[in-house]
């Protein structure tokens, strides 16, 4: 152990941690030189590849816009559902039907007129025609059906405006 302790005191062992630091010291600069021309070449290739641009910043420009398209897309895609939604309750399915109320009357004046949604909700017109009036009756449809009893021309209209998706 006093020997080790002698060594550690001695001159010969302070100029080997002097060499040995100098010689860290000069590898540290050595590296900082090769690390400094690394990154120049890096950027003139880069710039060679982008046509005179930093392509690191063309990279990180288009990835922003990527990134505003995708945003962009959800919020079509919402607005979209939101739409098939609302397209739904609106009318989509009519069925006219011509008929001849009375025998005395000479043409098909009358009418049943199916009003529907995509969900076959909506309105039946039935208007009657003859020579000394005109009246016209409106029954609420769900569903393809009515709470009312409906004419064979009411129906034959509904039957008409439901037949019209599959067309």
């Amino acid at each position: 152990m006093d020997n080790f302790l002698e060594l550690l005191k001695s001159d010969a062992f302070l100029i080997i941690v002097l060499l040995i630091s100098i010689i860290s010291i000069i590898l540290l600069i050595a590296n900082y030189v090769k690390l400094n021309r690394i990154n120049k070449n890096y950027s003139e290739f880069m710039k060679k590849v982008g046509n005179g641009k930093n392509i690191d910043e063309t990279l990180k420009s288009y990835m922003e816009d990527v990134q505003k398209v995708d945003k962009l897309n959800k919020e079509i895609l919402n607005y979209c559902e939101n739409l098939d939604k609302t397209v739904d309750n609106c009318i989509q399915k009519i069925g006219l039907l011509r008929y001849n109320a009375f025998k005395d009357v000479g043409s098909n004046l009358s009418f049943a007129l199916a009003i529907l949604n995509n969900k076959n909700d909506g309105v039946v017109l039935n208007g009657i025609y003859s020579r000394d009036m005109s009246n016209i009756y409106a029954k609420p449809i769900v569903n393809g059906t009515s709470e009312y009893a409906l004419s064979d021309e009411e129906k034959e209209a509904i039957k008409k405006a439901i037949s019209e998706e599959n067309k």
